[in-house]
């Protein structure tokens, strides 16, 4: 088509008026005239389908369809010609390849199509699978996605220091300065060797990976529990913090964390489940709120100590706003458990790592610089307001935060201070959204490499990983519940896991390194050398001092997670190995049976849904050459490349099976599938469609967790069609 044919159909209106016929008072409006519209151009089909038709699929994937409808203006009466714009089900990306087409992606039945319009409503409408680089963040939307947690931890780390120095009377809370000093010190090599990380992985180089690819499996899978273990506790202890922050303002509504915590965890994963980029965009206005309320505090307390105006000055810590009677000795013990519970702060530093591919290009850079932003404004908000409480004074109190005190002080009890609350309040929440960002990634890497069950490897309408989202919602869920939302008493759980992790992704580092010697490696093994070294004795000192008050509880998650890993992985190795066929299987299994054709069978379309050329899908073809009936084989799949793989190795071992490719963007099976069973209804009036439905059978009931057999879902769907049969095809794991 020209250049000019095609700007004319551009310009083309949507509706024609043509000319009414005079009719008297009462009569009823003419018929409108076949001709006079403007002509069909004759480059695709035209069909005029009656309104009880429309929604549904057009009779064929490859036809443009336009409607056409005669209407009256509501003003003028004047009768209008209305064209709909085309609608496909289909569109032919190449000879036996289809691409469906939000049309054909939708529930055909009402009540999955209720449900389909309930969760547009909820989440947005969904996303096609090529629209995943869009989704991509900037480093201004990344900063609020992956560091809220760490940033958030400056409003709790420094009173977990004051509480276990309390225990030793009122005149060790002098001793929160050096420790937050010394902390800082390790953000800083942390930070230093995840640079490293990043310039190493620019595909996301999160601890599993890592220590999967350098040190060998069961490090990896440690690495991978820890981190399930620490993003899990990551959003107990965040939502926890965030509703102490609303009751230290609030007091009376102390006796409602718990339904309070349910409820932020709840719109936490609602905000998710609407993808990453636009959780990013929800989330990111609370976290620069929050780094703008605390520098202001900060800063105003700082010039109140210049000033003279605070308790304290610059050289001097201020004395105890109350005396506390020591409980225990102060000795090197309590200063390392005092350590380590400041240590949470660190929590959240390894995130920008591992999410490095949801970064707009380029992405390791942008990853690196959004590190580093995120290490100066954490050390200085936690200096600050470590600093500021030691010139204040401040003891910690059951009821109200350390950081709510300081805000008291300095900003008064007016307006200002509940804003400061509320954007603190905020943070603490949006800490979690670092996990919602990370578990379920990590989650979906598990699957893809066989440890875990492979529905997380499932992206839901909005390209994120919802059943991993679910579970984590779940798991935090249930910790809040048995902790009764309380910070202190999930702290001793906290932080183990992440410098476990910190720990083994370091080393990690260390054998990359010496195995690939890539350009600025010498330079890159100390950082990560250093960093493993300061992590692993921190992470000593964690199991030490806060074993028997709840750390054990982390460890023995971790070695559970651990063995579910193996189990899982051996169920799948064993089943792969099951049902996986050579080349040479597959010609002698699936090979052309020499029975003639029955008459019968002549009038027979057998269609086989097929996942992968194994056992299973072998048990149906040989089944269908054995009635000697027509068949195709339909893979649908959402990715492009790996469908063109498949397709080369069907067709170099079976020839003589049609294999039809359908893509579908939005992710959906059963839709696509019986819009085609639908189309072959159409296009094949005397034929009977008989559809074979591979089935795994399942020996044991947790199989059913590993294996959920998506096809059979068309089964009641298929049943209700006419001139279509269904029958299973059930195959036994074991080779017999």
């Amino acid at each position: 088509m020209g250049s000019d044919d095609r700007k004319n159909r551009e310009r083309r209106p949507s509706f024609v008026r043509v000319r009414r016929p005079g009719r008297g008072e009462g009569e009823a409006p003419p018929a409108a005239p076949e001709e006079e519209p403007l002509p069909a151009p004759d480059d695709h089909a035209r069909l005029v389908i009656p309104r009880e038709e429309r929604g549904r699929p057009p009779v064929h994937p490859d036809i443009d369809v336009e409607l056409r409808e005669v209407r009256y203006g509501t003003t003028a009466r004047t009768p209008y010609l209305r064209i709909v714009p085309r609608r496909r089900a289909f569109t032919r990306v190449a000879p036996g390849h289809l691409e469906a087409t939000r049309l054909a992606s939708r529930p055909l039945d009402t009540l999955g199509r209720y449900l389909a319009d309930a969760r547009r409503v909820l989440i947005g409408s969904p996303f096609a699978t090529s629209q995943a680089i869009h989704e991509r963040l900037t480093k201004v939307k990344a900063l609020a996605v992956f560091a809220s947690d760490a940033l958030s931890s400056s409003a709790y780390a420094t009173e977990e220091i004051l509480i276990v120095l309390a225990l030793a009377g009122s005149g060790a809370l002098s001793l929160s300065l050096p420790i937050a000093l010394a902390i800082v010190g390790l953000l800083t090599l942390v930070v230093l060797s995840y640079h490293q990380t990043i310039k190493a992985y620019p595909s996301g180089g999160g601890a599993y990976i890592v220590a999967h690819e350098n040190l060998g499996v069961l490090p990896g899978l440690l690495a991978a529990a820890a981190l399930l273990v620490d993003y899990t506790l990551t959003v107990a202890v965040s939502v926890a913090a965030g509703v102490a922050a609303i009751t230290s303002a609030v007091p009376q509504l102390f006796d409602l964390r718990v339904p309070m915590a349910l409820a932020t965890v709840a719109v936490f994963t609602w905000g998710n489940l609407r993808g990453i980029r636009e959780s990013g965009t929800i989330f990111a206005a609370p976290t620069y709120f929050f780094i703008l309320a605390m520098g202001t505090v900060i800063g105003l307390g700082l010039v109140k100590v210049t000033l003279g105006e605070a308790p304290g000055t610059w050289l001097h810590a201020a004395p105890p706003r109350h005396p506390i009677e020591p409980q225990e000795a102060l000795g090197l013990f309590l200063i390392l458990r005092a350590f380590s519970s400041g240590s949470a702060a660190l929590t959240g530093v390894e995130a920008i790592s591992n999410g490095v591919p949801a970064f707009k290009p380029p992405e390791s850079r942008n990853a690196r610089i959004t590190l580093t932003w995120m290490a100066i404004i954490l050390a200085f908000l936690f200096l600050g307001i470590t600093f500021l409480s030691s010139r204040y004074g401040l003891v910690p109190e059951e009821r109200e935060t350390t950081v709510s005190q300081l805000g008291r002080l300095i900003l008064g009890e007016g307006p200002l201070y509940y804003l400061y609350q509320a954007a603190t309040a905020m943070v603490l929440f949006l800490a979690a959204n670092t996990s919602f960002a990370d578990f379920p990634r990590l989650s979906a890497i598990l699957a893809g490499d066989g440890y875990l069950p492979r529905q997380f490897t499932f992206k839901g309408d909005r390209l994120a990983f919802s059943n991993g989202i679910l579970a984590l919602a779940l798991g935090a869920g249930v910790l809040l519940v048995f902790f009764n939302a309380s910070v202190t008493r999930l702290i001793p759980l906290y932080a183990v896991g992440v410098f476990l992790a910190f720990t083994l992704s370091q080393t990690g580092m260390v054998g990359h390194w010496l195995r690939f010697r890539e350009p600025g490696w010498q330079l890159s093994i100390v950082f990560n050398a250093v960093g493993a070294a300061a992590t692993a004795l921190v992470a000593i000192i964690f199991v030490l001092t806060k074993f028997t008050h709840g750390a054990w509880i982390s460890l023995l998650l971790m070695l559970a997670l651990i063995v579910l890993f193996s189990l899982i992985h051996r169920h799948y190795r064993r089943f792969d190995s099951l049902v996986k066929v050579t080349d040479e299987e597959v010609r002698e299994i699936g090979g052309p049976l020499s029975a003639p054709m029955a008459p019968e069978a002549r009038r027979r379309h057998v269609v086989i849904p097929v996942n992968d050329l194994d056992r299973i899908t072998l048990a149906a073809v040989r089944l269908a050459r054995e009635w000697g009936a027509r068949m195709t084989a339909v893979h649908i799949t959402d990715e492009r490349s790996a469908a063109e793989a498949f397709r080369e190795r069907w067709e170099r071992l079976l020839p003589d099976v049609p294999l039809l490719i359908i893509e579908s963007p939005y992710r959906a099976f059963l839709s696509p599938m019986l819009t085609y069973i639908e189309h072959l209804l159409r296009t094949e009036p005397g034929e009977v469609i008989v559809v074979l439905l591979p089935r795994l059978k399942i020996a044991h009931w947790w199989e059913r967790l590993l294996h959920n057999q998506t096809i059979l879902r068309l089964k009641p769907y298929l049943q209700k069609m006419p001139r279509v049969k269904v029958m299973e095809v059930p195959v036994s794991l074991e080779r017999g």
